[in-house]
């Protein structure tokens, strides 16, 4: 067992240091973007399936809430938490537009549609991309592996080159706290430029 989890901490660590040797200037455009939608009135909408549902809320309570410093509210929602439209839209037309529905809802044009998927396949998450395209909000993904088709769809592609859902998803939990921590300190003036 010992060797087991020494090696799985070796793959995670990798798959971290393989997304930031190309993934870098990803993060801080990212950043960027994320700080002027909110400079701008705007919203971020997250979403994904699963571990990345999770992720989803996370990352919205860490906006509205804080990370580390104590600051203003930031406006971002998860689009995982509502289970009455969420089950309403699976019931009566499909699981695949669970978060397309809600980014024509509640999507405007300069909001910021983010969306993770360790597959980058995930159709309710691609359905979700192409919508916000249309309607003009700013699209990013978080993916993995290959990046699927949400790498070849979206504005902006944040991909963990790895083929082990379980270190992609540690990646992204990193990557996520990256970007609220990037937030907070180009918001509170730490960094001069965004």
């Amino acid at each position: 067992m010992k060797k087991f989890i020494t090696e799985n901490l070796k793959n995670s660590i990798s798959a971290k240091e393989k997304f930031a040797r190309d993934g870098l200037d990803s993060i801080i455009e990212l950043a960027r973007l994320m700080v002027t939608t909110f400079n701008q009135g705007n919203k971020i909408l997250i979403f994904g399936n699963g571990g990345s549902a999770a992720d989803a809320q996370h990352m919205a309570a860490e906006f509205v809430n804080r990370f580390i410093a104590d600051r203003p509210p930031l406006p971002a929602i998860a689009l995982t938490t509502d289970s009455s439209v969420i089950t309403s839209i699976g019931n009566d037309f499909s699981f695949d537009e669970i978060f397309s529905k809600q980014i024509t809802a509640l999507g405007k044009k300069g909001d910021l549609a983010l969306g993770i998927s360790t597959s980058g396949n995930s159709p309710n998450v691609i359905n979700a991309i192409r919508e916000a395209e249309l309607l003009g909000l700013h699209t990013a993904v978080l993916t993995g592996g290959s990046g699927g088709e949400l790498a070849r769809i979206s504005g902006l592609v944040l991909n963990v080159p790895s083929d082990k859902t379980p270190h992609i998803q540690e990646a992204h939990l990193w990557i996520e706290h990256l970007l609220c921590w990037l937030v907070e300190d180009i918001l509170l003036g730490k960094y001069e430029e965004i």
